[in-house]
């Protein structure tokens, strides 16, 4: 059993006190959170890395807007027509986030992870199974043009 983590209890559909009682963690349970967004420094750097990363797992770019208010620009990455994951820029970025993203496949992280390393992505963690979790976790770890740890993981057989 892996130990839970901030995003097992904010994906949760229970409270707490019952998430810390699921035994399954090998299936995340449905999330709640509608969409996440990275400050990054350079946005068409950040764009283009992106682009390239993230199609092997089944995420593309849905929409590209300029910002309400100052000189960014938004780009809206997801599947089905709806963008979760976005990028704003530029930005000042202080401090370095961790992001995992579902991949569908064991393939398609290897992809990530070749793909990210070749548009100015940086190897973090080859694509393998991290057991420390489970025996069914199969992630690799890339580190973003502003230093931003993206990893794809895929968590069946």
């Amino acid at each position: 059993r892996c130990p839970l983590s901030i995003m097992d209890i904010i994906d949760s559909r229970g409270s707490p006190s019952e998430q810390s009682q699921r035994t399954d963690t090998t299936q995340p349970p449905e999330g709640v959170i509608d969409h996440v967004e990275i400050p990054v420094s350079h946005f068409e750097r950040a764009r283009s890395f992106y682009r390239a990363a993230l199609e092997p797992i089944g995420l593309e770019e849905i929409l590209s807007v300029k910002a309400a208010k100052g000189e960014a620009w938004r780009a809206g990455f997801g599947k089905d027509g709806y963008p979760r994951l976005w990028l704003v820029g530029p930005r000042d970025v202080a401090a370095p986030i961790h992001l995992a993203l579902r991949a569908p496949s064991r393939e398609s992280v290897n992809l990530f992870h070749a793909r990210a390393l070749g548009v100015e992505g940086h190897d973090n963690g080859e694509p393998g199974i991290r057991s420390r979790y489970h025996d069914s976790y199969y992630a690799a770890y890339v580190l973003d043009p502003d230093g931003n740890n993206i990893e794809a993981v895929c968590q069946t057989e």
